[in-house]
């Protein structure tokens, strides 16, 4: 008796320890890079602009490019995905709504199936890694998801290497990019003309689904933009503003400044984009059910986690 009484008090309890476990969907939180819910205390020691000023911890936002001449140019990071935005955006995945299905909803892809096939470039952050290398490269994908990043390989376009902030001493989690426009390959992917700004400017434009191309000449430092983008199933709110302080407005130290600073403008104009995303619809799904019998767990299904 006293066995058949323990083990239907453990049945009982089972459902409940297997929800636990595996958590339904719409209890309001996404899972972090680590497989666990972001802190409460993550989110509150980020600065309120969602991302730490990497010139105040040894860092830079100039990237660190081998072979320039002279030596020691570098690429600005002038588009800055913020640490404000939804917790899956800022997982580098292109599932469950991460960035890459994000970048993809602005029609920017993954390189060429799958193989990288630039010069890599490096960045320090200010976050405790020091210099790294980037995490990828996207291409503008002229349209075509899985092989526009070939065509624009080969004939250049809109492209961006990008960097997560995440270390010991500056977890953001925000997300870095070097946006610029090059030419095609035959040209050695010099730069266009103000291919900078440009490139920084056409990317905004479409993560905020505007209807004409921004004016570049006219931005300033209260600039702001908004807009949606949908793929795979997911829409995006995409809030923008531009800010000074980060990047100098010079050709001094800048790669390819010869071609960009072309008809006496500067390479870069010192103003970075700085994103807020919010992922405002996603796919339908069945809701998260855990169906008992006689104080049996029979299923308990999460229909979505990030992993």
């Amino acid at each position: 008796m006293a066995t058949s009484m323990m083990l239907s008090l453990i049945l009982m309890f089972i459902p409940s320890l297997v929800c636990a476990l595996h958590p339904p969907a719409d209890i309001g939180w996404e899972l972090n890079r680590s497989g666990s819910p972001p802190s409460s205390l993550w989110r509150r020691d980020i600065p309120p602009e969602g991302y730490y000023d990497p010139l105040t911890d040894g860092g830079s936002m100039l990237t660190k490019v081998n072979g320039t001449f002279p030596p020691g140019q570098g690429e600005p990071l002038n588009v800055i995905l913020s640490a404000v935005s939804d917790t899956a955006v800022l997982i580098d995945s292109e599932d469950n709504g991460g960035m890459r299905n994000y970048f993809l909803s602005f029609g920017f892809s993954s390189e060429c199936l799958g193989q990288h096939d630039s010069s890599d470039q490096l960045a320090n952050l200010g976050d405790g890694n020091g210099y790294k290398i980037e995490t990828a490269v996207i291409r503008w994908n002229y349209g075509d998801p899985t092989l526009g990043a070939c065509k624009e390989t080969i004939e250049g376009g809109n492209h961006f290497r990008y960097w997560p902030q995440n270390g010991p001493s500056g977890d953001s989690q925000a997300v870095f990019m070097a946006v610029s426009y090059e030419l095609p390959i035959a040209e050695q992917h010099d730069l266009i003309d103000n291919g900078y700004n440009l490139a920084r400017d056409w990317l905004i434009g479409n993560a905020t689904a505007q209807s004409t191309i921004l004016n570049t000449s006219a931005l300033t430092n209260t600039s702001t933009f908004s807009g949606k983008t949908s793929y795979g199933g997911y829409t995006y709110q995409t809030n923008v503003k531009y800010v000074s302080g980060l990047l100098s407005n010079t050709s001094i130290g800048i790669n390819h400044n010869i071609t960009v600073g072309a008809g006496g403008i500067n390479a870069i104009d010192g103003l970075v984009a700085v994103l807020g995303v919010t992922i405002v619809e996603r796919p339908s799904t069945s809701s998260s059910s855990c169906v008992f019998h006689f104080h049996i767990a029979i299923a308990c299904h999460m229909d979505r986690f990030n992993t």
